[in-house]
């Protein structure tokens, strides 16, 4: 007896008007089951007008399963009309749990949207009568072999799944129990419901099924050889910590076999070149062979601690973005153009040439300027991480490169040690005092760092204590100094130098409005409308009471204005607010510590000003000669350099040579007895620029005739 549908077609034998649903990713084949959940308002619309019938519901899949409100253009032609079994809501939710069962495939005509549901016009699509032949037997046995085989490969369907189908010889009630039961995809199924030939079916069936059997089987595979070897990755840790608990059972907790497999599986972590990997694992070998307790042990784990510290592979982000780092660097500073320019023009090419490797700048400046600040902004702006080391008073080449590990206390060098404490591979490493390094008996510092700053050999840096090439190449330096006189000249040609010349007045006034009294009035506890500071205050503090290229002194005297005034604001009869102007600094400052220098109200003879270079900035120095009866001697005071003496003796020369036509008695060298004198004695004088100077002022004496 065929195993046919129990169910006769009574209930949709002609074309008729059916609530319409939308099922995703679903299909229904005729005589079949299907439970499945309904939420979207519209579903249970038709499903409540279906009830309100005779429970006939025509049932049609979504062409996209991801359209949430579907129009009649969104589902296919062809769908299944069912009897709905059995309906029941789910408590606390607005789900509606549907039971259904297949009568009829059929096709829609035309679909009403005008109420709460579609309802479509939909005629039958019966399967076409076809003789059974030999060939549809085989179909139905092939199909129903590869069906066995799919439910023991998927492991997920009972057994007597298949027993249905094996004693049927209805194609059509085999290709649809097979279709409903098997995993396709909902375009495959599609294909399968809106063919109405079932050997045709059969035989699209049969290529489905073949298909998804041989995937499943590879899936099978994937996942046994995942499982064997989590199996054996557990299987290990077990044994592993049963190790462990014996080891500390018997007091052997400290094993160097697994202190040294603890060390190699760092290193193999790490991914370092192959010499330098292969470097650390020979070292890691040999403490494993050390005897208990070995002081060459010792020796060994702190190389390698050290060594596994470094940030091999950490590297921060770069910020490239010019406008932003520029916004940084001015915010942060007033002036310094020409560093501000360098480093935006640095960060430009790294946009347009990432491969870049890091620079070195030489900032060179009297003292207070700003050098080693706009270093570290610089850090700041670029969103790297920052390593400063001092090096002012160094003279020993190890603080460089390191000493060698045999030695008792010995460590990195200090170019080593900042890319540790900076965790980075390419921090701005500022190296201060670039112009102080000392040497002595111990080496020469400045010759060590020829090869971290020179960009053709710095990727491959060794450190005497390492052993192994470190890669400084990214690595941006910025150095400092106050004179270029005392830097090797080697050293010199490895940096880009950038010249600070002393801040202008007026660029002091600005540093000292923006900068230097905020931070003093914070620094005092004191609030913006408590003290106010007038231009012309700060202009004073400046001209009266500094002598300076940089702005430190000024900043202290800022500080000493803000202390006075923390004084009189806790006194009793405080006052709400103080306001510093050039009338009253004197109480805040005490007497002016210079003077400006009072230019002569007439021309003088033998006296003549000139214009002198100072630390500190431009400044005028005055040349006096003085001419007496004698007997030819010269006469030379005020602290001069040797250079500046052969001035006088070459203006000398001159006047000797010129005598006619200065108007001068030929033997004037040997009656009169000059003196040449330079003012503020105390102060040391050099250089060859004051020549011509000396030579007026002594004509002028000598011939009586004002400059």
């Amino acid at each position: 007896m065929d195993n046919t549908t129990s169910m006769d077609h009574v209930e949709f034998t002609d074309r008729r008007s059916l609530p319409m649903m939308a099922l995703r990713g679903l299909t229904v084949f005729p005589g079949m089951m299907l439970t499945f959940e309904v939420e979207r308002s519209m579903s249970i619309a038709a499903l409540n007008m279906a009830m309100s019938d005779d429970q006939i519901i025509y049932l049609v899949p979504q062409i996209d399963i991801a359209t949430n409100i579907p129009t009649p253009e969104d589902v296919y032609g062809v769908g299944t009309v069912c009897r709905i079994k059995q309906m029941m809501k789910q408590p606390g939710s607005k789900t509606v749990r549907v039971m259904a069962e297949g009568i009829e495939r059929g096709r829609t005509l035309a679909v009403r949207t005008d109420m709460p549901c579609f309802v479509a016009e939909v005629e039958p699509m019966p399967d076409v009568a076809e003789r059974k032949t030999a060939r549809i037997e085989a179909l139905i046995r092939h199909c129903c072999n590869l069906f066995d085989a799919y439910v023991t490969v998927s492991g997920n369907m009972a057994p007597e799944s298949v027993i249905t189908v094996l004693g049927s010889t209805n194609a059509g009630f085999v290709s649809n129990f097979i279709a409903q039961h098997v995993f396709l995809r909902p375009e495959q199924k599609q294909e399968l419901l809106e063919q109405t030939r079932p050997s045709r079916r059969l035989t699209l069936l049969s290529k489905m099924l073949l298909h998804e059997t041989s995937v499943l089987g590879l899936q099978h595979q994937l996942e046994e050889a995942a499982q064997d070897r989590l199996n054996q990755t557990q299987q290990e840790y077990l044994l592993r910590e049963q190790m462990k608990i014996i080891q500390a059972e018997l007091g052997e907790a400290d094993d160097p076999d697994s202190e040294s497999t603890a060390y190699r599986e760092k290193i193999q972590a790490l991914h370092l070149p192959e010499e330098s990997e292969q470097r650390l694992l020979k070292e890691v070998d040999r403490l494993k062979k050390q005897p208990f307790g070995s002081s060459e042990a010792s020796v060994i784990r702190n190389y390698l601690d050290i060594c596994l510290e470094m940030p091999w592979n950490t590297r921060t982000e770069e910020r490239l973005d010019v406008r932003a780092a520029r916004k940084v660097l001015d915010d942060e500073h007033f002036g310094l153009e020409k560093v501000k320019d360098r480093i935006t023009e640095y960060l430009a090419v790294r946009q347009l040439a990432p491969d870049v490797k890091g620079g070195v700048l030489c900032l060179v400046g009297p003292p207070g300027t700003g050098k080693t600040s706009i270093a570290m902004s610089i850090a700041h702006a670029t969103n790297r991480k920052l390593s400063r080391i001092s090096l002012g008073g160094v003279h020993d080449e190890a603080e460089i490169r390191g000493h060698r590990k045999t030695y008792v206390g010995a460590m990195p060098g200090r170019i080593i040690n900042g890319l540790t404490i900076a965790g980075s591979m390419n921090p701005v490493m500022v190296l201060d005092e670039i112009d102080k390094l000392g040497s002595d008996y111990r080496g020469d510092p400045s010759s060590a760092l020829l090869e971290v700053l020179d960009a053709e050999q710095n990727d491959h840096f060794r450190d005497n204590f390492m052993e192994i090439p470190v890669d400084l190449s990214d690595v941006f330096f910025v150095l400092t100094a106050n004179t270029l006189d005392t830097i090797p000249r080697p050293l010199l040609d490895r940096m880009e130098v950038i010249e600070l010349s002393s801040y202008t007045d007026e660029e002091k006034l600005q540093i000292a409005k923006q900068h230097l009294l905020p931070k003093q009035r914070k620094k005092h506890g004191l609030k913006q409308a408590q003290l106010r500071v007038s231009d012309d205050a700060i202009r004073e503090i400046v001209t009266l009471y500094t002598r300076e290229s940089g702005v430190r002194v000024l900043e202290r005297n800022l500080a000493a204005v803000c202390r006075k005034c923390a004084m009189r604001f806790v006194e009793d009869d405080a006052p709400k607010k103080l306001v510093i102007t050039a009338a009253n600094l004197e109480k805040f400052l005490g007497p002016r510590r210079f003077l400006p220098d009072e230019m002569p109200k007439s021309d003088q003879v033998g006296l003549v000003t000139g214009l002198a270079w100072t630390s500190v900035g431009g400044t005028t120095l005055e040349v006096e000669a003085n001419v007496v009866e004698g007997t030819g001697k010269l006469e030379l005071t005020g602290n001069l350099g040797n250079v500046m003496k052969e001035s006088v003796f070459a203006a000398m020369s001159y006047i000797r040579s010129r005598a006619n036509e200065l108007g001068l008695e030929p033997d004037f060298y040997k009656t009169k007895d000059i003196h040449v004198h330079f003012p503020e004695g105390a102060v040391p004088k050099d250089g060859p620029s004051a020549g011509i100077t000396i030579c007026t002022a002594i004509v002028s004496a000598l011939t009586n005739r004002p400059v």
